[in-house]
């Protein structure tokens, strides 16, 4: 499952597949993705070679961590939207040899049901750190009214 592009039906169904996608960019990940130091160094190891873009009118589209850096929806490597972002920093994230580390996408809106964006991030020992490559530096996270904080097993 390279590319998911569907009219959007749900946040349960767009999380559902988005979970899919992570899963399916392990394996990619593993052999692209380097050993960080710390979810600092990831970021920055990662955030050059994305550019943010919304999805298309009305549509949901759901990269892959490999579709996204190399055969892109856009025709533009690394491009694509908060989603895709999260999937690829997800994959990213789980293949790090980081004691005591869990992984997790927080999803922000209005209310439970809407969400208006998403980032993903780690806990490790304790210690949260939000890695939302939407944004210029990592750690960062933005006010929103409602956030739900999901861990990925």
């Amino acid at each position: 499952m390279a590319v998911l592009i569907k009219q959007y039906k749900d946040l349960n169904d767009t999380l559902r597949h988005i979970r899919l996608q992570i899963e399916e960019s392990i394996p990619f990940a593993e052999s692209y993705v380097p050993q960080c130091s710390s979810p600092a160094d990831l970021f920055h190891w990662l955030k050059p070679q994305l550019n943010y873009r919304k999805d298309p009118k009305g549509k949901e589209l759901l990269q892959s961590f490999p579709t996204l850096i190399k055969n892109n929806y856009y025709g533009i490597p690394g491009t694509g939207d908060c989603d895709c972002f999260s999937i690829a920093m997800c994959a990213a994230t789980s293949v790090q040899s980081w004691k005591g580390m869990k992984v997790w996408i927080k999803l922000a809106g209005r209310n439970k049901h809407n969400a208006v964006h998403i980032w993903s991030g780690v806990d490790i020992n304790g210690k949260s750190y939000a890695l939302d490559l939407t944004n210029p530096i990592p750690f960062y996270e933005r006010d929103y009214q409602y956030i739900q904080k999901l861990y990925l097993k």
